[in-house]
């Protein structure tokens, strides 16, 4: 399953990128994490490694690595994430007033999950879109990247 959604934030796309490649910062805006850290040593960049914290649909371990890294243009991620193998990349746009960002979720099910996973994709990308919109009101108030 595959799905894309576009926020505009009122900050600048360095602002932006700052904060997302803060993977710690992760649980401050996606509700159904509550931990995130770096396991490689080094540098944000790509080929870093993290280790988080799921609570939702129930609580697990997981890990994810950067994929790709351009600094105030592009960020990707690819890891198993919940119950999905999955990539995600973010895409930043300056605008007049801030930047445009585009997350584009790939998100590929395995088992049983496979045959639900069509029925499930609109609830997936809804919750996504709430994550976005709670990044957008964070940033906007001002918090520290």
């Amino acid at each position: 399953m595959k799905f894309t959604n576009t926020v505009t934030i009122n900050r600048r796309p360095a602002e932006v990128f700052g904060f997302l490649a803060h993977f710690e910062n992760l649980p401050l805006w996606n509700y159904a994490i509550s931990e995130t850290r770096k396991i490689s040593g080094g540098a944000v960049g790509v080929g870093s490694h993290y280790r988080q914290t799921r609570t939702l649909p129930t609580r697990s371990e997981e890990t994810f690595e950067v994929t790709e890294f351009e600094l105030d243009r592009r960020l990707s991620i690819r890891g198993a994430l919940g119950p999905f193998h999955s990539e995600a990349t973010y895409l930043f746009a300056p605008t007049e007033n801030g930047t445009t960002l585009t997350n584009t979720m790939n998100l590929q099910p395995s088992g049983p999950l496979r045959l639900i996973a069509p029925l499930a994709a609109s609830g997936v990308k809804s919750a996504v879109a709430a994550n976005l919109g709670t990044l957008k009101r964070i940033l906007e108030k001002g918090r520290p990247t």
